[in-house]
């Protein structure tokens, strides 16, 4: 295994050279997804494209666009460019409809997503020297696995403590001294109460330097807090399933203004959320991002539903990336966790005693998202005693905790209780107050 330390040339490199090796690999990956997925050779027919008319990176516009859909509609593996004995590992993320979005990953995949990361931690002052804290989970989600194997490749120390146990976390940072954590912002607050609550209320005293956060969006505020409390530099780092997983972007130390996009992997684009049509640089609008170097999933332009917009690089060649604005589709993210309404839906319409009418209610306690659900009994059902409600409620909140991932407070009220709309339902109540100066 190769240590990442030096910086790489292609990092520092011109634009020319940059975008020339852009252009040769989005050659070979528009090839590659033509030639072995049949859902991309289907989508490059249908538009009337092909591999060959690409000539320049703005010909990328020509070719039809990647949705979230389009990969749940060919789950499990039917969007894999390798035969599944070249796969060495699957990772998923959650969807609207149940399934999970399906990641596959070659060996060479690994490598390369563990290069990013390496290089992404390099970028945030990490060294081999350091010991790094991971408190991302591990499991199918991408955060905790791609963390630790980025942190390896630079020859850190690896402290894989995955989510949770705050006590215990606080307690081995204080014991183990680690020089950085990879953690999510909101998760990273509940563990600054913790240490504080262990230190005599000064957890500025502990030995972090540096938090590398991703997961979920984080207002300049929160990362003031994080700043201030614990003592650190706090960097955003970015990145999604469907891409790669975390590594995709990354905020360099001595600039610490948005992330740096890995070009050389990732070529990133920003269209119209409506109409899909190309923007420049400097517009706001949805971020897409077309793989460079996959070699399992191959993903083109793919909508990540993200908006922000593209600026000049800084600390690097590469183009940096705003913050992130919001989404152009209903997703919340709740503790880290992709929530749609209507995998609550779907799990409600399940229940032979629950009507199809019911809210969503976003909250903050304290530094944590919190969901709550609100639901309506059907008529039928209305003479359910006490102890039968609470039943059904056991049950639903079990069935979301287990399709969704995250735990929520239920409540039933009887039918007719919930609002009706004449237009468009008010599923989503979001109480967050995100203050972004």
């Amino acid at each position: 295994m190769t240590i990442k330390t030096a910086l790489e040339p292609i990092e520092t490199a011109s634009l020319d050279e940059l975008q020339a090796l852009q252009t040769a690999r989005l050659k070979w990956t528009l090839r590659h997804a033509y030639d072995n997925v049949p859902m991309y050779r289907r989508k490059f027919d249908a538009a009337g494209v092909h591999p060959d008319d690409f000539k320049e990176l703005r010909d990328l516009r020509l070719f039809p666009c990647t949705t979230k859909q389009d990969l749940r509609d060919n789950y499990p593996f039917d969007t894999f460019a390798v035969p599944m004995e070249q796969v060495v590992r699957i990772h998923a993320s959650s969807g609207t409809t149940g399934k999970p979005t399906v990641v596959g990953y070659t060996q060479n995949d690994i490598d390369t997503w563990a290069n990013i990361v390496a290089r992404s931690l390099r970028a945030a002052g990490g060294t081999p020297k350091d010991k790094i804290h991971v408190a991302y989970g591990y499991g199918l989600f991408t955060g905790g696995l791609g963390a630790h194997y980025g942190a390896e490749r630079l020859g850190a120390t690896v402290i894989p403590m995955s989510g949770g146990q705050t006590e215990k976390q606080a307690q081995l940072i204080r014991d183990f001294r680690p020089d950085m954590i990879m953690v999510t912002p909101s998760y990273c607050l509940n563990l600054i109460e913790e240490l504080e609550r262990q230190m005599g209320g000064d957890a500025s005293q502990c030995s972090l330097r540096v938090g590398v956060f991703g997961a979920e969006p984080w207002t300049a505020g929160m990362r003031r807090e994080i700043e201030r409390r614990l003592g650190i530099r706090a960097l955003d780092i970015y990145g999604l399933s469907e891409v790669m997983g975390p590594g995709v972007a990354m905020e360099c130390l001595e600039t610490g203004d948005g992330p740096t996009i890995w070009e050389d992997h990732f070529y990133p684009e920003i269209v119209n959320p409506n109409s899909g049509d190309a923007l420049e640089d400097g517009e706001y609008g949805e971020l897409l991002f077309t793989t460079l170097t996959k070699e399992a999933l191959p993903v083109i332009r793919y909508r990540t539903r993200d908006l922000t917009r593209l600026l000049p690089g800084t600390a690097r060649t590469m183009r940096r990336m705003d913050r992130i604005t919001g989404r152009s589709d209903d997703m919340l993210i709740i503790r880290g966790v992709n929530v749609f309404p209507s995998q609550v839906e779907e799990e409600i319409c399940k229940n032979e005693h629950l009507a199809p009418h019911y809210q969503l209610e976003v909250n903050r306690d304290g530094h944590l998202d919190s969901l709550a659900v609100k639901v309506e009994l059907k008529e039928s059902s209305l003479t359910l005693s006490h102890e039968e409600r609470c039943q059904v409620c056991h049950h639903l909140r079990h069935r979301i905790k287990s399709m969704v991932g995250i735990s929520t407070d239920v409540t039933i009220v009887n039918c007719g209780s919930i609002p009706r709309s004449e237009g468009k339902a008010c599923r989503v109540i979001d109480k967050r107050v995100l203050v972004s100066s």
